[in-house]
């Protein structure tokens, strides 16, 4: 059996960020990037599957500009066997296109079992690995907080608001990991030298009979601006009703909140 693990690439959470100056994107110059959190225990439930000897490969697959490859070592080194990297920029597309690229990078590899985070820190969109399991017609549960497997099926607990629920699901499907389903193990010495071993395989849109054109993103940024650092206090006099009346007086005017 092969599991197939949907990574993405994303910068570090304690980076501080900066707008590029026609402020409609973010400036990745000097950013350090990391795999997304969730995906690390996406990965680590695989190789917990695989080493129970109930799965034979755990392949990564990401989508990613060059530079990429430090990222996709990473999850090599944590123990994946291999990796398939779509060399491509991803801020040119939305969660559609990229979807688009990975379901077709895993069609390639026919794997019993798909991981993936439950979202990634940086859009935190939630949407990639559920459009996926559309376009390759796969059952899927997310937010998983339990994995079994049972031969041809997985029982999973999903975390919904106010508590869980299980659900069995028959193979081949994908699942979303949460955080607390596992402790990921961190890699050692000798599998990052391993690491530098492993195949990563490289595919263009070209190679996946992909038109760029047609997954690009038509969203177009008219503008972008970090959030405001300095907090305001004002105090508001009068009475009760006078002070709730200049409160949303403010919110509506001033902050565009209202």
């Amino acid at each position: 059996m092969k599991i197939a693990v949907l990574m993405k690439r994303v910068p570090d959470t304690a980076s501080v960020l900066k707008i590029t100056p026609d402020n409609k994107s973010v400036d990745m110059a000097n950013l350090k990037f990391v795999m997304s959190p969730y995906d690390e225990h996406a990965i680590e439930e695989a190789l917990k599957i695989r080493e129970a000897g109930k799965a034979t490969e755990v392949i990564v697959f990401t989508v990613g500009p060059e530079g990429s490859q430090e990222t996709i070592r990473t999850a090599l080194a944590m123990g994946a066997d291999r990796a398939v990297f779509v060399k491509e920029d991803p801020s040119r597309f939305n969660s559609k296109g990229i979807a688009e690229m990975l379901a077709a990078a895993v069609k390639t590899e026919g794997p019993e079992l798909v991981f993936a985070g439950k979202q990634a820190v940086d859009d935190d969109a939630s949407q990639v690995p559920e459009r996926v399991a559309e376009l390759l017609d796969l059952p899927h549960a997310s937010i998983v907080t339990k994995f079994e497997l049972n031969g041809r099926a997985a029982t999973v607990e999903r975390e919904i608001e106010g508590g869980s629920y299980t659900v069995e699901v028959p193979l081949p499907a994908l699942f979303t990991m949460q955080k607390g389903i596992n402790t990921p193990r961190y890699p050692t010495l000798p599998n990052i030298m391993k690491a530098k071993k492993k195949e990563i395989k490289e595919f263009s849109l070209a190679d996946l009979g992909l038109d760029a054109a047609k997954l690009v993103s038509g969203l177009e940024v008219s503008g972008m601006s970090l959030p405001r650092a300095n907090r305001l206090n004002k105090i508001l006099d009068g009475d009760s009703t006078e002070r709730v009346k200049k409160l949303l007086t403010i919110l509506r005017e001033e902050e565009k909140v209202l």
